[in-house]
């Protein structure tokens, strides 16, 4: 549905995107995590149709995207830094929206908006950041999108709102079959809401892969044995990482779970233990080999914002 096709955007000599490509399918909510100034933002306002890339293009419907008027009826962009006229109410925006989006919904938006406890008739400027973030979210919601675009769309929110948009999210989707494409500075995040997850790092995507492969391909094994044992003693296993305590080998594996352990069992252990490995392991182990800035993207949920 949205095909991302060696996309570079510069500004002026800043390049902040760079052949950059990807595709996010029907039905998916896909997670972008980054650092702050990584480039989420610039290729979320691609993909909107706010920016025209230098090179390459982006499609979506089979359409491209930027000066298309009919398909950008069809998409919803939450940005980051949220801007409201003054004295604009969600009533009021929910009219202008209406003038732009054929499919906007009132019902809905006046429904949303007591979902999450906002008064339709007050300034919106008068709301803390996280009820003017809540109060752009309804306005999307209420537009009957196929494609919604979130950019750190959670910042400002306490966990009982973070968690009603997540499920909100979810259930829209698995109701309009849309697709999301929603970026965060923090993996914890993400790490439950996405079916598929991106890392982007300065420019370019430097890994990106559905959660259920990661899950279905990734293990960590512990296992004791009664003799020495080197990392070379596991040539036929793709081992992501290896440490050795004495006896104690402790390596997290890449492809197959059960051929895998079968081969670890057949090496004769005294014990072998299994364990899942979970997203941040994962991205880790994939990352640690180069020269990345990742300060906030694992920081623990009591420090999430």
């Amino acid at each position: 549905m949205i095909e991302i096709n060696g996309v570079t955007k510069r500004f002026q000599d800043f390049t902040a995107i760079s052949n950059l490509s990807m595709k996010v399918e029907k039905s998916s909510i896909y997670g972008l995590v980054g650092y702050n100034g990584a480039g989420k933002t610039t290729l979320l306002k691609v993909v909107a149709g706010v920016y025209k890339p230098e090179l390459g293009e982006v499609k979506i419907f089979g359409e491209n995207i930027f000066d298309n008027e009919k398909v950008k009826q069809r998409i919803f962009y939450v940005p980051d830094d949220i801007y409201f006229e003054t004295g604009a109410t969600i009533e009021s925006m929910g009219k202008f929206y209406e003038g732009y989006y054929p499919s906007f919904d009132k019902k809905t938006m006046r429904k949303l908006a007591e979902a999450f406890g906002l008064d339709t008739k007050k300034r919106i400027n008068g709301f803390s950041k996280g009820m003017q973030r809540q109060a752009e979210i309804v306005l999307a919601m209420a537009t009957n999108p196929e494609v919604i675009l979130l950019d750190e769309s959670f910042d400002g929110l306490d966990p009982a709102k973070r968690n009603l948009i997540k499920n909100l999210l979810l259930e829209y989707m698995a109701e309009r079959e849309c697709s999301v494409i929603i970026s965060s500075h923090n993996l914890h995040e993400l790490a439950d809401l996405c079916d598929h997850i991106a890392l982007i790092n300065g420019k370019n995507i430097v890994m990106d892969c559905s959660v259920d492969d990661m899950n279905g391909s990734r293990c960590k094994f512990r296992l004791i044995f009664d003799r020495d044992v080197e990392e070379a003693d596991f040539k036929d296993i793709e081992i992501k990482r290896f440490s050795r305590d004495g006896k104690i080998i402790t390596l997290s594996t890449n492809g197959d779970v059960e051929e895998n352990e079968k081969k670890l069992e057949a090496m004769k252990p005294l014990i072998i233990e299994k364990f899942p490995l979970t997203l941040e392991e994962i991205f880790l182990e994939e990352m640690e080999s180069g020269n990345y800035n990742f300060k906030d993207i694992f920081g623990s949920a009591e420090n999430t914002k």
